[in-house]
């Protein structure tokens, strides 16, 4: 992961950039606000080679279209700049706005973005409680930026695939980290110049999938499993298991069946007795079963030599 902060008019145009790799700034608010720093906090983000953003605050009682290009009027954009809509709502301009208001003006303000700005991400940030219990269909554009005041970098605390995490406001300044192994990567990623998702995976995300795949989900085994009385719930490895062996035999039954019927095949009109076609049958069944349980585990032991 890679370091970076985001910025306001309550911090100043000259912020350290020691050990940061990214920046985004805040643009606009509502219809009328502007910060009025935001020019030099970008050109000084931007003089340093980090990867730059920018973001809106919304009133969401306001028409997002006409909210979307106030905010986007301000900037000169240039390749690979982030467009972000910072979406909570807990002030007084928006506490009395519906949920269901604020979760369509998130959709219709990301959507309409994009379409005016298709070569650039177009993402969004909220917090873990935005997330989980205002928004309902999780749709976040291109990037979620996800903030946790607190948490470790990194460990936002929630399972969908997040780009960006907002995890202290130490020192009066917003410290995130992204998702990338380096800012050539991100810088690579905001250009659009890869289509891989921006993710990179550490050991311990990849035993999280592994575990979530195969410990997972804990289901009571079958009655007729021959290990239900040491093993009364199974997990995804078992099923594999019981499925290959029951899937062996039905094909050793499926053999025997079909020698069967080519045997009665064989019989239909000929002069033979009931008890000479049983035998026939079932010695049919016999060779069969046999074969196909040799082909099945492999090859039968040679027999020592006496």
């Amino acid at each position: 992961m890679i370091k970076g902060i985001d910025v306001s008019a309550y911090q100043s145009t000259t912020f350290d950039l020691n050990g940061l790799d990214f920046v985004i700034t805040k643009i606009t608010e509502g219809l009328s606000y502007t910060n009025p720093r935001w020019v030099q906090q970008r050109d000084h983000a931007k003089s340093k080679g980090l990867v730059w953003g920018a973001y809106h605050y919304p009133h969401m009682g306001n028409s997002p279209v006409e909210e979307a290009d106030h905010f986007l009027e301000q900037v000169k954009w240039a390749p690979g700049d982030l467009v972000v809509l910072d979406w909570e709502g807990y002030d007084s301009a928006n506490k009395g706005v519906s949920r269901a208001r604020q979760v369509a003006y998130r959709d219709a303000w990301l959507a309409y973005v994009k379409g005016k700005m298709p070569g650039h991400r177009v993402g969004m940030y909220c917090n873990v409680d935005y997330w989980r219990d205002v928004d309902t269909t999780s749709n976040c554009g291109d990037f979620l930026w996800i903030a946790t005041g607190g948490a470790q970098a990194g460990k936002p605390g929630i399972e969908y695939p997040w780009t960006i995490h907002q995890y202290s406001t130490a020192n009066n300044i917003d410290h995130d980290v992204a998702n990338f192994p380096s800012r050539a990567a991100m810088a690579a990623w905001a250009a659009g110049d890869t289509e891989e998702e921006p993710m990179a995976l550490t050991a311990e995300d990849l035993e999280k999938i592994r575990k979530a795949v195969w410990e997972s989900d804990k289901i009571a085994a079958p009655k007729d499993a021959p290990d239900i009385k040491t093993n009364p719930t199974w997990q995804a490895q078992s099923y594999v298991k019981d499925t290959n062996a029951r899937v062996r035999a039905l094909q050793v039954a499926e053999a025997g069946q079909t020698a069967a019927i080519a045997k009665l095949a064989q019989l239909i009109g000929s002069n033979v007795d009931t008890a000479a076609v049983v035998a026939a049958v079932q010695q049919s069944i016999a060779e069969a079963v046999v074969k196909v349980s040799v082909d099945v585990t492999g090859p039968a032991a040679a027999g020592k030599e006496g």
